[in-house]
């Protein structure tokens, strides 16, 4: 499998048609269409549905399948070689981090910004998702650090504790009963309309926290933005749970109510065991330690 090729078939993707990729690629419709078949042939599968002059390519499921792949491969081959290209005595390039959303967040921002100062050629690109498409994207190579939240497996990770913790709520409009309320009791929970993070762990230590099956649950939609999920709750359809301070609630008609729960949610960075880290992860990682350290004291 050729990286070029690859890159053949995205520049297609993108363009939607090979006539005008070829132009971009700055390569003769014929050879490009002859790439394309060979990779076709490679696979054993078509990759795209061909229509009439007039009409835009589409992808075969195969097709988006090698998509995905192929955006993953590329920019891993992207970041290989610019770290391969720096100067031992230069720091600088790719830093890529993945969390969820989460007002823990702050701190890799005040890093961050704190490196830039001293070194700024590092360039920082962050990854919202959840624990389990951060632990993927870890395996793979493609995020150097992930922040998790909570209880995670984290046991073939190297890991710092972070100063900061979180707590669940209800997002809730204004005007809603449990507005006044300084917190939600689980039985406060039992048959109201909610609205979920789809991660499945998080319904489910739901679920077990006001003892109710969490198929039983009354989930009326799931959310992987808590921005979209708010846009949810003022419309009316039902209650976001969620962690607190990620939607500034101040002059909105919205209000964060936390859950009396007894337990605080820890976050943790976390890195790949038996990895060497990059020159700019090396530098994050010892700010980081020095910032955790400082607010222990």
């Amino acid at each position: 499998m050729d990286l070029r090729v690859l890159r053949y078939f995205l520049t297609v993707v993108r363009e939607e048609s090979i006539s005008g990729a070829a132009e971009a690629l700055h390569l003769t419709q014929p050879t490009l269409s002859r790439q394309l078949k060979d990779l076709e042939e490679e696979f054993g599968a078509q990759l795209f549905i061909r229509g009439n002059r007039s009409q835009k390519i589409s992808l075969t499921e195969k097709g988006m399948l090698l998509r995905r792949r192929a955006e993953e491969l590329i920019e891993l081959a992207d970041k290989t070689q610019e770290e391969m290209l720096l100067q031992d005595t230069e720091i600088g390039g790719d830093l890529n981090i993945g969390g969820g959303e989460s007002a823990g967040m702050r701190l890799i921002a005040r890093a961050a910004s704190d490196l830039k100062k001293s070194y700024p050629n590092i360039r920082f690109h962050l990854f919202s998702g959840n624990a389990e498409d951060v632990k993927e994207r870890l395996e793979r190579g493609l995020l150097d650090f992930g922040v998790f939240i909570g209880p995670s497996s984290l046991e073939t990770y190297h890991t710092l504790r972070r100063p900061e913790t979180d707590s669940w709520g209800l997002l809730v409009r204004e005007d809603s009963p449990f507005a006044q309320n300084d917190s939600i009791k689980p039985d406060m929970l039992e048959g109201i309309p909610l609205i979920v993070s789809r991660q499945e762990r998080a319904v489910r230590s739901l679920g077990e926290w006001i003892g109710i099956a969490p198929e039983k649950l009354n989930i009326v939609a799931t959310y992987n933005l808590l921005f979209n999920a708010s846009l949810l709750v003022e419309s009316g359809l039902g209650y976001a749970l969620c962690l607190g301070g990620i939607i500034n609630t101040s002059n909105t008609s919205l209000r964060f109510v936390p859950l009396d729960l007894s337990d605080v949610l820890h976050l943790s960075l976390a890195w790949k065991k038996y990895q060497t880290l990059s020159k700019p992860a090396e530098v994050f990682l010892k700010r980081m330690r020095e910032l955790c350290e400082k607010a222990d004291r």
